[in-house]
């Protein structure tokens, strides 16, 4: 983009940019609303600054969000240390439809918001997150990203070689094939209603693991449950104690099939699986209603 017009807001060029900041917040933060909070603060930024001596209305955008992000990451990683239970990035809806028609690049973003993918880049120093996100996710080259986090280019290359071999190692081997996943993920919600323990333990794998993210501020395990004979009974007896006359809804979140349910038309649960050779190896279950508010219809 050329030099921005010194008569001009700057609205229309922030507008232009803002899904990319997003994206960007939200990776690094794991939270929309942390998300939005930077990207507002990067506009009130924008706002404020001598337009016409800009001359790249995006690189100079990333740059102030991505270190507002950095700083605010210091922060969130201290609330959750704090938190009850464990921490699970909020889910958001990832219907990317013809905006991203390439299979290719649909790919890459789906996997770079996944959840299992947000969860391993936590384990990341806030430097080695941004690098990433920006390399991995958005392809920023790596001259730009130096400039982006004041570094050198050389120490770019070393934090995002670290980043990707931290990621590599443990970012667990799931299928990410969407057919497959929407197909077993109704079969999980028909195992789960219909309280046939043998259906269900016919549909996990023998290590699966539950994960349960309500912040202490609804009723869910505060534990990683474990094992196919306790995450079973867990969600049958669970389904046993539904919410009267519950709505349930597919969505794709995080780029995955996923399921929605609500209560009077308030979203109450968020469930996500991850399936490994054929059987659900992963279950995501969210109850904390200030994660749930972007999901309501």
């Amino acid at each position: 983009m050329g030099r921005v017009n010194a008569a001009d807001t700057g609205l229309d060029a922030f507008e232009e940019h803002r899904t990319t900041l997003t994206g960007v917040a939200y990776r690094m933060l794991g939270r929309f609303a942390d998300a939005e909070d930077v990207v507002q603060e990067a506009w009130l930024r924008w706002s404020g600054a001598d337009r016409t001596a800009v001359r790249d209305a995006r690189g100079y955008l990333v740059r102030v969000t991505t270190r507002l992000a950095v700083d605010r990451l210091r922060q969130v990683q201290a609330r959750h240390e704090a938190y009850v239970g464990p921490w699970l990035p909020e889910p958001v809806p990832t219907d990317f439809g013809t905006t991203v028609p390439d299979t290719a690049e649909r790919a890459v973003l789906a996997d770079s918001v996944s959840l299992a993918v947000l969860i391993v880049l936590e384990s990341l120093s806030p430097l080695e997150r941004a690098v990433f996100v920006l390399r991995e996710a958005f392809g920023f080259p790596y001259q730009e990203i130096a400039e982006v986090l004041d570094r050198s280019e050389a120490a770019v290359r070393q934090l995002a070689g670290r980043a990707r071999r931290h990621v590599e190692e443990r970012k667990p081997r799931f299928d990410v094939d969407p057919v497959r996943r929407r197909d077993l993920t109704e079969r999980f919600l028909a195992a789960a209603t219909g309280g046939s323990i043998e259906d269900m333990l016919a549909l996990l794998a023998p290590d699966v693991r539950l994960v349960s993210d309500s912040g202490g501020k609804a009723k869910a395990p505060r534990r990683i449950i474990e094992t196919a004979d306790k995450v079973g009974r867990f969600l049958v007896a669970v389904a046993g104690n539904a919410l009267p006359e519950p709505e349930v809804r597919f969505l794709e979140v995080n780029g995955s099939p996923a399921l929605l349910v609500l209560s009077q038309g308030t979203p109450d649960t968020f469930m996500s699986i991850e399936i490994a050779d054929g059987r659900i190896a992963e279950i995501y279950l969210v109850r904390n209603p200030d994660k749930l508010t972007g999901l309501a219809p």
